[in-house]
């Protein structure tokens, strides 16, 4: 998919309503321009974050793991290491 944007006062530029909502985009949020030598390219900095968070929800639905106990066991991972 290809769209035109229009360069505004200031260097300005609007992305599509349809762009914005595919990648979750609000204002304020990072994006990556790469000068390409013979044009640009505009990507969303997506954070790894909440697709982790998704896996581990998944993961903990999975197995039947409550919150609780998955901190307890990183808790309980962690204990050996803290000793030294």
């Amino acid at each position: 998919m290809s769209d035109t944007l229009q360069m505004r006062k200031r260097g300005t530029l609007t992305l599509p309503k349809k762009i914005r909502d595919k990648y979750t985009l609000d204002e304020g949020d990072p994006l990556t321009l790469i000068d390409l030598g013979d044009g640009i390219l505009i990507s969303p900095k997506i954070s790894v974050l909440p697709k982790l968070v998704s896996k581990i929800e998944a993961l903990m639905d999975e197995k039947g793991v409550l919150l609780e106990e998955l901190i307890q066991g990183i808790a309980e991972e962690r204990a050996p290491y803290k000793k030294r």
